[in-house]
């Protein structure tokens, strides 16, 4: 093998691997946490949201939330959704109600 295509082999395999690595830090958020909330955490994040806001239906969870630990979104009777952010020991730090996602009350 001639050095021209040493060199050419080399280079292609720089980009590849240099694609690779920033292709799975973009498909992976890099350092985000962010996901559902799975397992016996699951359990006790939506039992502290649920008796926070009343009742209502758990309707979306996430885990490493930009705001808390934990964010259980809660929909209530009225249609009204409710973001429970939770701490790691699933004490409310913050709620917002974000009204109801109903087009037809805009």
């Amino acid at each position: 093998m001639n050095r021209k295509t040493k060199t050419a082999i080399a280079a292609g395999v720089l980009v590849v691997a240099t694609g690779a690595t920033t292709g799975v830090a973009v498909a992976t958020g890099g350092d985000d946490t962010e996901g559902p909330i799975t397992g016996d955490a699951l359990k006790q994040a939506s039992d502290a949201a649920l008796e926070f806001t009343g009742g209502g239906k758990v309707t979306g969870t996430e885990v490493g939330d930009e705001e808390s630990y934990y964010e259980v979104e809660v929909t209530l009777g009225n249609g009204d959704q409710v973001d429970v952010q939770l701490d790691k020991a699933f004490q409310v730090v913050d709620s917002k109600n974000e009204g109801s996602e109903d087009p037809a009350d805009d």
